[in-house]
C-alpha cells in the first residue's frame, strides 16, 4: 500500500525497505519511543504542551498557526511521550542506527532553530521548514515541512532520490504525512519514474509512501496544503535528481517573484495553544 488512512503507521516491512518508521499520535495519555539501537524525531503538530522525556515544549494550536516544536532521541534513548494539557498531536519517525556519531542525548528543536526558506517562483512557490538538516547531529533521519498555497506545486520540478550516484543523488526512503488548512481539502500526488506510475487523491491525515521515483504534488485552487517529509538513508545529504524533461524550469525562476502568500505560517504567528 502506498497511501495510508489517517493513523496507519508505516513501518519498514509494509513499505519494503530498510530503515524508515513513522507514524501520527493523538494523545491524552503518555507513550514510549526510542530505544535499543534505533534513533527517533517526534515533532508537534497540534496541542500542548507535551513532554518528551525531562523536555517540556509548548507545542502549536496546528501546523497552521506557529513553527514547529521537536525532539531529537540519539540511537538507545527511550523517553516518554505526553501532553502535559488535555491532549498533543505528534509524529514519531525512527530508523536504525548506523553507529555514525550523533548527538550525546536528546535535542529540543524550537521555531529559533528552524531555517524557513521559500523556495520556487510563480505557482512553484513553497515555504520549507528544514527540522533535523543533514548538518544536524543525527544518524540517518532528516526532517522538513512544506507548506504549499492554494494551487500551487511543489516537489517541482519533480526529483527523486533512489540510486546511489552521490554527490548527485542518494537513496532516501520518504514518507509525506499531510494536513490541509480545511479539513475537508485534498490535493495531489503523482509517482512516477520507478515502480509505479500512479496519482493519489491526498487527504487530512493521509501518508504517502515514496520508496522510489519522481514525486510531485500540487494544491487544489483555494486550499492550503502541508506536509511533513521524513526521510532516511546511509549519507546525510538531501542530494536528488531531477526529471531532465522538466528540470529546465528552473532557468525561467529568476524573472518570476515568488508567490507573495508565501510564507504561509512565520515566526510572527502565534504558537499559543
Amino acid at each position: 500500500m502506498t497511501r495510508l488512512a489517517p493513523g496507519e503507521p508505516v513501518t519498514p516491512e509494509g513499505a519494503g525497505w530498510r530503515y524508515l518508521s513513522f507514524a501520527v499520535h493523538d494523545l491524552s495519555e503518555p507513550t514510549t519511543v526510542g530505544g535499543e539501537g534505533v534513533e527517533t524525531a517526534v515533532v508537534a503538530l497540534a496541542g500542548g504542551p507535551f513532554r518528551v522525556g525531562d523536555l517540556e515544549l509548548p507545542g502549536r494550536a496546528s501546523v497552521w498557526q506557529g513553527l514547529p516544536w521537536a525532539v531529537y532521541l540519539p540511537p538507545g534513548v527511550a523517553a516518554t511521550v505526553g501532553p502535559l494539557g488535555q491532549f498533543v498531536t505528534v509524529a514519531v519517525t525512527s530508523a536504525p542506527g548506523s553507529g555514525r556519531r550523533t548527538a550525546d542525548g536528546p535535542v529540543r528543536i524550537g521555531p529559533e532553530d528552524v531555517r524557513v526558506e521559500i523556495r520556487g517562483a510563480g505557482n512553484a512557490t513553497r515555504q520549507i521548514n528544514h527540522i533535523i538538516t543533514p548538518d544536524f547531529p543525527a544518524d540517518r533521519l532528516e526532517v522538513v515541512e512544506v507548506y504549499t498555497p492554494s494551487g500551487n506545486w511543489s516537489s517541482w520540478p519533480p526529483h527523486k532520490h533512489d540510486t546511489d550516484d552521490m554527490p548527485n543523488e542518494a537513496v532516501l526512503e520518504e514518507v509525506y504525512s499531510y494536513r490541509f488548512r480545511r479539513p475537508q481539502a485534498w490535493g495531489v500526488q503523482r509517482l512516477y519514474g520507478g515502480s509505479r506510475d500512479s496519482l493519489y487523491v491526498v487527504r487530512d491525515g493521509e501518508t504517502v509512501i515514496v520508496a522510489d521515483g519522481y514525486h510531485p504534488f500540487v494544491a487544489t485552487h483555494g486550499d492550503d496544503a502541508y506536509y511533513l517529509n521524513a526521510l532516511a538513508g546511509d549519507v546525510r545529504t538531501m542530494a536528488c535528481s531531477f526529471d531532465p524533461n522538466l528540470a529546465s524550469v528552473m532557468d525561467e525562476w529568476s524573472s518570476l517573484d515568488p508567490d507573495p502568500r508565501v510564507p504561509l505560517v512565520g515566526r510572527s504567528h502565534s504558537a499559543e495553544v
